[in-house]
């Protein structure tokens, strides 16, 4: 087997699954926003919200059983699901649902993480790892039933939705510090090797 074949092209359905993913953001959006208070445009917008983060779910497990594995896929697809999750709270915050500091926190966390793969690409892919898999779930989960429009919800399930809108702020906070030091110890990792190698790291 050659270098090219054991090199999985760019072009794969994991990647495709990511792209729509992308797409979606926009249509989910706007359904959301441009009506907040009608229940049964409520449920459809979480039924797109669930697609979309089903294709995340979808396109991981593809890409490893098949070994699909990019760095396409590696880089963008936690920005895709970034981009998703980043414009749900944004979301609920402007249609009052969710406090404002709630989102600001996650999402200073979310894109900062994202700028920091960035920008130590030239170090390495870091790629998502289990913590950074079960917050998004977490937060998956949290979001959907606040779609549903949460006051409109039974109280048992309104305590559920706070109980798993917490756990997400906290899982997104640790993982968040959990790839600062990933990111600090890929850094150290290559400039050791580059050392090794005669390398000098610009």
């Amino acid at each position: 087997m050659t270098a090219q074949d054991a090199t999985p092209s760019q072009w794969n359905v994991p990647n495709v699954l990511t792209a729509v993913r992308m797409v979606l953001v926009p249509v989910f959006a706007w359904m959301l926003l441009s009506h907040p208070h009608e229940m049964d445009w409520r449920i459809w917008t979480t039924v797109v919200f669930c697609i979309a983060m089903a294709t995340d779910f979808v396109d991981g497990k593809i890409a490893r059983k098949y070994n699909l594995v990019t760095n396409f896929g590696k880089l963008w697809d936690p920005i895709a699901d970034k981009a998703l999750t980043g414009m749900a709270f944004i979301g609920l915050s402007i249609l009052g649902e969710l406090q404002w500091w709630v989102t600001i926190i996650i999402l200073v966390r979310e894109w900062g993480i994202t700028i920091l793969r960035w920008a130590i690409m030239k170090y390495g892919i870091m790629a998502a790892n289990r913590g950074g898999k079960l917050k998004t779930f977490v937060q998956a989960l949290a979001l959907v039933l606040y779609l549903l429009w949460l006051p409109h919800l039974p109280t048992p399930v309104q305590w559920i939705a706070w109980a798993l809108m917490a756990a997400a702020f906290v899982l997104t906070v640790v993982t968040g510090l959990d790839y600062l030091r990933e990111a600090a110890k890929l850094r150290r990792e290559a400039l050791s090797r580059w050392a090794a190698e005669g390398r000098e790291a610009k």
